[in-house]
């Protein structure tokens, strides 16, 4: 594990919510939410609507800035998210997590927990000075958003299609590259 379950979980969640906005896709309606809601294990205030939806939609950009930002503005801003939220760190306990922090209370909207969830998250990407471990997704026709938490930094790719749709093409060059050395030779 690089950093605590909470904060990988926290940017899991960031990557995967600004991920659903490439194609295909993947969060789009309030169904959409409450699976994205159960699926990243959150906790505390879900009101199933209409206007929480877009709410959490309209989080996209800003979590790609924060998600994309060099470490200084990576750090101002976390700053401004916190102080925006009036955010108060606590330790809480619910099952199944055991002590971890929280900033906002559980009542506080979804949108508003996200936000603050990720910023705490990258608090500590920051303080260790981690932020390699975030980019751009190695596909040309991609804009997602990579999280590599493996070991040796190997992750390109942000999701299976990317990395397989990449490892066709270059298979089939390697192929082509063979035929045209066969024929020449």
């Amino acid at each position: 594990m690089v950093f605590t379950h909470d904060t990988e979980e926290s940017l899991q969640a960031a990557v995967m919510l600004v991920n659903a906005a490439e194609p295909p896709v993947s969060i789009s309606t309030v169904a959409d939410l409450d699976e994205f809601f159960a699926g990243q294990g959150y906790t505390g205030r879900h009101d199933s609507t209409q206007a929480e939806l877009d709410e959490v939609l309209s989080l996209q950009p800003r979590l790609r800035e924060l998600l994309t930002a060099d470490r200084d503005s990576a750090a101002g801003l976390v700053n401004e998210m916190l102080a925006d939220a009036g955010a108060v760190p606590q330790l809480v306990r619910h099952p199944p997590a055991d002590w971890h922090i929280h900033a906002v209370p559980s009542d506080a909207p979804l949108a508003a927990r996200i936000l603050v969830e990720t910023a705490m998250a990258m608090v500590d990407v920051i303080r260790d000075d981690e932020l390699s471990r975030l980019a751009v997704c190695a596909d040309n026709d991609c804009e997602g958003i990579v999280l590599d938490l493996s070991r040796n930094r190997s992750r390109r790719y942000c999701s299976t299609t990317c990395s397989n749709r990449n490892a066709q093409a270059a298979h089939r060059a390697r192929r082509a590259n063979q035929a045209t050395a066969a024929q020449a030779g």
